[in-house]
């Protein structure tokens, strides 16, 4: 059965409760060259309390996505053609810069990609940190400042009474990360959108990170979108796993369901290009071969079906769009369609 419509909810039961959804969401860049189609037709649903993993390569369309939930990116170059994203019930795209304000850093929360370029170098962490608190919290100076000294200490920046006073030239690059984890965390807001947040960090540290964020979720039903490369981060954290290419979703289920069966081709190759601990160590990692399309001029039909090895004649001629696997899986192939052949890897 083929389905367009918004991605279902994850096996959280009937009485789970949307806290983001997105519908066919268009999001374009008005460039020299012509029309980026960064984001085309995604659909997505993060209950209360649920993580949801967002993983593809670079460029297809994650962050460009979260920053839109947040309303972040300049407009112009960017603009959403189309859909629609509601937060809480209410409608994100019909708010005033005011509103919206109110909404980053209060009960919607990020984590950005590159630390340094997202702190002021003009001001010290601390003030950083005990600036949101005091907007959207309306703590006392001396309130915001104990919260910001127990949140550095959450994020494992050891002197955290000192480190408040510093800027960010003064912090490594790891540091830097984790103050803008405890910049994010700091109002305990409702949903957390991490982009990467542990990239710049090393392995003892992003276990660290990411205990924090599974004691936010289990202590406050916060909802968390993780964007991240690692899948074995999304095997460990996420409850709920989309699959991005081409600006587009290719597939969506629950992590048993991507990790154990995998229904669309690019899925299946971002798993067998991870190393495994217990295969042969001889054997070489398998990479996908070929490069993602321009998305000034898309494709007809499949994005993937240039890079695909089960490529069909329909598949380049016809977007599949999303067919249902199951209750909570997804996949953009046409290899789902009910009278395709069954084929082995």
């Amino acid at each position: 059965m083929k389905s367009d419509n918004k991605l279902r909810n994850s096996s959280k039961g009937q009485n789970a409760q949307p806290l983001l959804e997105v519908e066919d969401l268009h999001v374009s860049f008005d460039v020299r060259g012509g029309e980026v189609q960064a984001v085309r037709g995604v659909n997505m649903v993060i209950n209360k309390g649920e993580v949801v993993g967002i993983v593809g390569e670079s460029g297809c369309g994650k962050s460009v996505t979260a920053q839109t939930l947040m309303r972040l990116i300049p407009s112009p170059p960017s603009r959403v053609k189309k859909g629609s994203i509601r937060f809480a019930g209410e409608d994100v795209l019909k708010k005033s810069e005011k509103e919206m304000q109110q909404l980053r850093g209060g009960r919607m929360g990020m984590i950005f990609q590159d630390p340094m370029t997202s702190l002021n170098p003009t001001m010290t962490v601390g003030r950083q940190i005990t600036e949101n608190l005091i907007r959207h919290r309306n703590m006392s100076m001396k309130e915001a400042h104990k919260r910001g000294v127990e949140m550095l200490n959450l994020v494992g920046i050891p002197l955290a009474e000192t480190r408040m006073k510093q800027y960010p030239h003064e912090f490594s690059g790891g540091m830097r990360q984790r103050v803008m984890i405890a910049i994010a965390l700091a109002c305990d807001p409702e949903l957390l959108i991490a982009d990467e947040p542990t990239t710049a960090l090393d392995v003892t540290i992003q276990a660290q990170i990411l205990e924090v964020m599974k004691e936010l979720r289990s202590r406050l039903n916060t909802s968390i979108m993780l964007i991240t490369h690692d899948l074995g981060i999304v095997a460990d954290v996420c409850d709920k796993v989309i699959v991005m290419y081409a600006g587009q979703v290719a597939e969506t289920g629950t992590v048993h369901e991507i990790f154990t069966n995998p229904k669309h081709p690019y899925t299946q190759g971002l798993l067998e290009s991870i190393p495994r601990l217990d295969d042969d160590k001889s054997q070489p990692l398998v990479p996908i071969p070929g490069t993602p399309p321009d998305l000034i001029k898309p494709p007809t039909g499949c994005a993937f079906a240039a890079r695909c090895k089960y490529t069909m004649d329909i598949c380049t001629r016809v977007d599949p769009g999303l067919f249902e696997c199951s209750s909570t899986q997804s996949a953009r192939c046409w290899l789902n369609h009910e009278m395709a052949k069954e084929v082995h890897a």
